[in-house]
């Protein structure tokens, strides 16, 4: 039983749904709600001189995202929402923590130098599209800012002996963060750009040279009604 009333609600609550979308008409306001997945390529940037770039790393990220209409052909609006997204940066700085206390080095002995991070992410964005109250295929520009609240972060490598160290939650990593956004495309298809303005380490030295390591992302975002 519990399960067919489960079913007729969700019935129920598509047929609304639907029935609201058919009674709108061109110059009605509307929102485009959505639902958004994303896939980057990362990358860090602004790296100390001893650190090369990273190699191949990449991201996903998932969330809701609601609009403000700004206008009343509803092609302008602001935009707030939440999501998760997960890190894997493979990388050339070797982190590790001992007592509390973040040491940062140089080491081209180690191997499978990787960091992994889960993040709340909080998009804010200004929009533009060419869609209306009966157009569901449109092209967009959407701009703004993503800020970030890091749940976890793990460093992991190897060393010459093939022993692995793994370190977690490391104390001078920067829980905060936030980075300018673009997203362009037709459609569900975009592109997707992050550039990051908060380093990710706070009050860190390498060398007696200051860590400013930020990322970069770019890569395709979907969006889903």
């Amino acid at each position: 039983m519990k399960i067919i009333a489960t079913f007729f609600s969700f019935m129920f609550l598509v047929g609304v749904s639907f029935a609201q979308k058919d009674s709108l008409n061109i110059g009605d306001r509307y929102a485009d709600d959505q639902v958004y997945i994303a896939v980057s390529y990362g990358q860090f940037f602004d790296q100390p001189t001893p650190i090369s770039k990273s190699n191949f790393s990449y991201s996903l990220s998932a969330g809701f995202i609601k609009d403000l209409i700004l206008n009343k052909q509803g092609n302008i609006s602001i935009a707030a929402g939440i999501g998760y997204g997960v890190d894997f940066f493979n990388h050339k700085l070797k982190v590790e923590e001992s007592n509390n206390t973040t040491v940062f080095s140089s080491d081209d002995t180690i191997s499978g130098n990787l960091f992994k991070s889960h993040n709340l992410e909080f998009p804010l964005e200004l929009r533009w599209r060419t869609s209306n109250a009966n157009k569901y295929d449109f092209w967009r520009v959407y701009t703004g800012i993503k800020f970030f609240y890091n749940i976890s972060n793990n460093f992991q490598f190897e060393d010459a002996s093939n022993t692995t160290f793994k370190y977690s939650d490391i104390s001078n990593y920067n829980k905060f963060q936030y980075g300018l956004t673009l997203s362009a495309g037709y459609d569900e298809f975009n592109i997707n750009l992050f550039y990051g303005l908060t380093p990710v380490f706070k009050n860190s030295m390498i060398d007696g040279e200051e860590i400013n390591t930020k990322i970069l992302k770019f890569g395709l975002i979907f969006y889903i009604l």
